[in-house]
């Protein structure tokens, strides 16, 4: 029977080593990002519930299903293979994607932090490999998923999931709404994730990518807003 617990405890291990890699307290600043919502807010463009719900569900349904999810994948298999040429890749390609100055320094500092964080907490990164975690976020997310053998679609969900509430969480503070509304906001978009990472996961090489205009513009304005809490 003791064997018997040990074995179903392993078999859940990478389940909750993946809440704490999306958990809000995981130390990489994640909350002080927005990501242009705190200037749609100030422009007006997001006054409600339903505005933010459907910003939300546009921004998932675009960048992180076009873009994310696949260069997760690609990220996650780099890892797996030991081919750093891939994980360079790819960390360049997700950053060139960035439209705006703020999204690819979130993407270059989040990154930055979390590539220190992961020997804290027990993943070993060679020197080697800590440039290329340094330079974007979403490689120390996809080494960290391989190391603690998170499968990659249960990664992929878990990533957008955390997104999700990020995002979700700055609105509430910023338009303002009830926690209740965000707390709504999350149970409506949770249900579609593992569809949209389905689609991220099939995508080829030649498909990821996405344009995200009214995001791009509210980010690029948010450089020069006058009063933000949000670095992004």
């Amino acid at each position: 029977m003791g064997m018997d617990m040990i074995t179903t405890t392993e078999d859940q291990l990478p389940r909750l080593r993946l809440l704490q890699l999306i958990s809000p307290s995981l130390p990489i600043g994640a909350f002080t990002y927005s990501q242009g919502l705190e200037w749609a807010v100030e422009s007006g463009w997001i006054k409600s519930e339903s505005e933010l719900l459907e910003w939300t569900l546009d921004l998932l349904q675009t960048s992180l299903t076009h873009l994310e999810v696949p260069c997760l994948a690609r990220l996650y298999h780099a890892c797996a293979e030991s081919d750093d040429e891939a994980l360079r890749y790819w960390s360049d390609y997700l950053i060139a994607s960035r439209e705006t100055r703020e999204l690819r320094e979130e993407e270059h500092n989040r990154g930055r932090a979390l590539a220190r964080l992961l020997p804290e907490i027990g993943i070993p990164v060679s020197t080697q490999i800590m440039p290329l975690l340094k330079h974007c976020q979403l490689a120390g997310f996809a080494y960290a998923a391989y190391h603690w053998r998170i499968p990659l679609r249960s990664a992929a969900e878990g990533y957008l999931w955390g997104w999700l509430e990020n995002i979700v969480l700055a609105g509430v503070k910023i338009v303002p709404l009830g926690q209740s509304s965000g707390q709504r906001i999350i149970a409506a978009l949770t249900p579609p994730i593992p569809a949209m990472v389905k689609r991220g996961l099939e995508l080829s090489d030649e498909c990821i990518g996405t344009s995200c205009p009214a995001q791009a513009l509210a980010s690029s304005q948010h450089e020069t807003q006058y009063t933000r809490i949000y670095r992004s």
